[in-house]
């Protein structure tokens, strides 16, 4: 679904932003750490500090409406090097076991700073991947 070149460009991002919305279309964007294994869009919860007691809005909209957007993208001034890439998707929330467990491996394997948090009993939002959208110069800049 994602074509080598979207592939290499979200592989080279550092960050995306999410896109959840509730039941009443109610619009939240929130920017994120992620990776891609296979069809499948990671972020885990991590250890920043949050409110305690309150779950995380976009959890919230998950559970009330799964359909979510990521999109990456390059701004440059520059403008013939502007590029996003959007997935969308259904996303679900894992809170254990191997898919869980699997994608926190990954995620700290791409961010340094996950490697010393404790993260295994957080939350991993899964976004199955079923459309690909992108735009502009997706190809790497000279020195990435």
């Amino acid at each position: 679904m994602l074509t080598d070149q979207q592939r290499r460009f979200l592989d080279n991002a550092r960050v995306a932003h999410l896109a959840t919305a509730d039941r009443h279309a109610a619009p939240h964007l929130v920017p994120v750490c992620f990776c891609i294994d296979g069809l499948s869009l990671y972020i885990t919860v991590d250890e920043k500090p949050k409110r305690s007691g309150i779950p995380l809005k976009r959890l919230r909209n998950i559970q009330e409406n799964p359909a979510v957007a990521v999109t990456a993208d390059r701004w440059d001034e520059d403008w013939t090097r502007l590029a996003w890439v959007m997935l969308r998707g259904q996303a679900c929330i894992l809170s254990g076991g191997e898919e869980h467990d699997r994608a926190q491996s990954l995620l700290r394997l791409r961010y340094q700073q996950y490697r010393g948090m404790q993260l295994a009993p957080l939350p991993v939002i899964a976004v199955r991947i079923r459309r690909v959208l992108s735009w502009g110069a997706l190809d790497p800049l000279p020195g990435q």
